[in-house]
């Protein structure tokens, strides 16, 4: 009997070119190995297509659900043509959801990508001079416009929109007093993939490193620091969620869609 192998069905954001770095630098450790040690060998799926097919040899439609980790090691025996599958489950959840019952990953690859939801908040300073050209680029990139609202930031909404690596606290103090100097206006965008397209248009949040990368994105045009950065998105689908119960907690202007109606937006 050969071997086992460790059958791992993963998801993530940017998820192939991710893992194929990941493996990249496996690869390289290894060869800095001494000629007595060793790192198991690993392959991974180049195209969803692939995964796909992949993946319904190995798990059934009731196994691949959110929520749940699960990992499953692989033995094939050297004569004979069945293959030993066994199952280990990692779950934080005490108790199943409805949303981890009844949602299926196979579904996902199938559809395609969902809409979703994500906020935008465009900095004091920024939106009273830039606003037109900003929705009309918005439009031409798929967004719809389903929340919009001017305000002043408290002190306590502004802390929570820092980036999380800024961390000395004058910095951040940095960050909150511009925030809170004047109107920002924000905007709840919705389209396919949203939260990575809003991501991919602002750019990082260093203008003379978005300028250096492609002077065409949105941090690089309109702002001048990492503080005075023109702009503030969600990063995460996590974090569009409490964004937007923070900004619009009194709904949005659009029909839910299935992921907004399990967040209770």
């Amino acid at each position: 009997m050969s071997s086992p192998v460790l059958l791992c069905a993963l998801r993530g954001v940017d998820a192939f070119p991710a893992l194929g770095a990941a493996l990249e630098g496996w690869a390289r450790g290894r060869g800095r190995l001494s000629t007595g040690d060793s790192l198991p060998q690993a392959l991974m799926a180049l195209t969803p297509e692939v995964t796909f097919r992949q993946a319904i040899l190995f798990f059934t439609e009731a196994e691949l659900v959110t929520g749940k980790a699960r990992f499953h090691c692989s033995s094939s025996p050297q004569l004979g043509g069945h293959t030993k599958l066994t199952q280990i489950c990692f779950s934080p959840l005490v108790a199943e959801s409805w949303r981890c019952r009844a949602e299926s990953l196979f579904s996902f690859l199938q559809a395609g990508a969902q809409v979703l939801c994500t906020v935008l908040l465009i900095k004091p300073g920024v939106w009273s001079r830039g606003l037109p050209r900003i929705l009309r680029d918005l439009h031409l990139q798929k967004f719809s416009v389903v929340g919009m609202k001017h305000l002043e930031l408290e002190a306590a909404a502004a802390s929570a929109l820092v980036p999380g690596e800024v961390q000395q606290v004058a910095a951040v103090e940095a960050h909150c007093t511009y925030l809170t100097s004047g109107t920002a206006l924000v905007l709840c965008l919705q389209r396919p993939n949203a939260v990575k397209k809003l991501m991919d248009l602002l750019g990082p949040e260093d203008p003379q490193l978005a300028q250096a990368l492609d002077p065409s994105l949105w941090r690089a045009q309109y702002g001048t620091s990492t503080v005075h950065n023109g702009f503030y998105g969600s990063r995460s689908y996590a974090m569009a969620v409490r964004d937007v119960k923070l900004f619009f907690p009194e709904g949005l202007c659009c029909a839910q869609c299935q992921t907004g109606q399990e967040q209770e937006v």
